[in-house]
């Protein structure tokens, strides 16, 4: 390209950038204002309004369809217990009478993975009596009407809890689980 070209192309592109600033600065004075929000309004400009803050709340995702599938609720947690199929190696058991007719998945047996170095997950899953704990020592709240009950489970070993240690053999609803490595 000759230096002539080149001269004419910058000077082109330098003239159309001036150019439409002038445009974009007259387009801007003559612009009326925009009409002023009534005294109490909430009303701001878009760019105003700064986007709301990102904050995790924990809910446990696709819940609502994993109780209608099974039957246990699980509300919140730190993503480091989940809901798994059991049959793998290395997950946490928990078992629950009477959820044969509810629980079309595992007939009342649930299985939980871990990972990280702990893990809480908050949940309602009622008639526990039984769980086997993984790699992982576990703290289990349960209750039963209003009295609270909780266990430290060891790692790697079957616990009966709820109505298996309750003298009056009532059914005790799991509620938190917490694992420690």
């Amino acid at each position: 390209m000759s230096s002539i070209t080149k001269l004419f192309t910058v000077g082109a592109v330098a003239g159309a950038v001036a150019l439409s600033g002038v445009v974009v600065a007259n387009a801007a004075t003559a612009a009326p204002a925009a009409p002023a929000a009534p005294a109490g309004s909430a009303v701001t400009a878009a760019d105003d309004t700064p986007p709301p803050p990102a904050v995790e709340d924990y809910a446990y995702p696709g819940a609502d369809q994993i109780f209608k599938d099974r039957g246990i609720k699980l509300t919140r947690g730190d993503g480091h217990i989940v809901l798994v199929a059991c049959g793998t190696p290395g997950l946490m058991e928990v078992n629950a009478r009477g959820m044969q007719d509810i629980d079309k998945v595992g007939g009342g047996r649930f299985c939980f993975r871990t990972t990280g170095t702990t893990g809480s997950l908050s949940l309602e899953l009622p008639s526990v009596y039984g769980v086997s704990t993984n790699d992982y020592a576990a703290h289990l709240t349960m209750a039963a009407g209003t009295e609270s009950k909780t266990y430290d489970l060891p790692k790697n070993a079957w616990t009966g809890v709820g109505e298996i240690g309750d003298p009056q053999h009532r059914p005790f609803t799991l509620l938190e689980i917490t694992t420690t490595k």
